[in-house]
């Protein structure tokens, strides 16, 4: 609300007649109550940010379970310093290093992926989602964060499944064949039976 506040004497100034003057003030009190009353009703109406979620498929632990065939495994090792160590198979495997770059990781696993796709061809399956029959790669990949990898690298690699539509990918953990693995590759890493069918379920 505005007041307008006039300063009329009851006394008649001397010589010629001029126009009287006033003084406006605004009064801010309703505003106040406009200002809050918005900022209820965009508190109300406004959609917080929803976390987002990555579907995982963990490894099924069931006795009857098929194995899965060596050459469609890639193992993934998250080590220090954004560095990624990897390796085709568990049998006489040969570890090589990348980075988390779309030359690195990216083109890593899509070169196993087309070797798969050529060996096993595609596998048909029901999407969930859409309800259509769409095809899709059988390779699987295994990521196994290291003790020095950093939370970021595991973000990283999940993101490159989602990027490179990898449908079988599981977060295990680092052996320690795999360790010694890292720290003297020339040795080579040997598996057992039984350590192989744990590397892999």
């Amino acid at each position: 609300m505005a007041d307008v506040q006039s300063s009329d004497n009851h006394r008649k100034p001397p010589g010629p007649i001029r126009a009287k003057k006033t003084s406006t003030r605004i009064d801010f009190t309703p505003m106040v109550d406009l200002g809050f009353l918005l900022i209820t009703f965009f508190m109300l109406t406004t959609t917080l940010a929803r976390p987002q979620i990555m579907a995982l498929v963990m490894p099924d632990k069931t006795p009857d379970k098929a194995e899965i065939q060596d050459s469609k495994v890639l193992t993934l090792l998250l080590g220090a310093q954004n560095k990624v160590y990897w390796y085709e198979g568990i049998e006489q495997p040969e570890l090589d290093s990348t980075d988390y770059s779309a030359g690195g990781l990216r083109r890593v696993i899509l070169d196993k992926m087309e070797r798969v796709n050529a060996k096993w061809g595609l596998e048909h399956y029901e999407d969930s989602r859409s309800k259509t029959t769409k095809n899709g790669s059988l390779l699987t990949v295994l990521i196994k964060p290291m003790r020095n990898a950093r939370y970021q690298n595991l973000v990283d690699a999940l993101d490159e499944m989602a990027v490179c539509r990898v449908r079988y990918y599981m977060i295990l953990d680092v052996s320690a064949q795999e360790e010694a693995f890292i720290h003297n590759p020339i040795a080579g890493m040997v598996f057992t039976p039984e350590q192989q069918k744990k590397a892999v379920y």
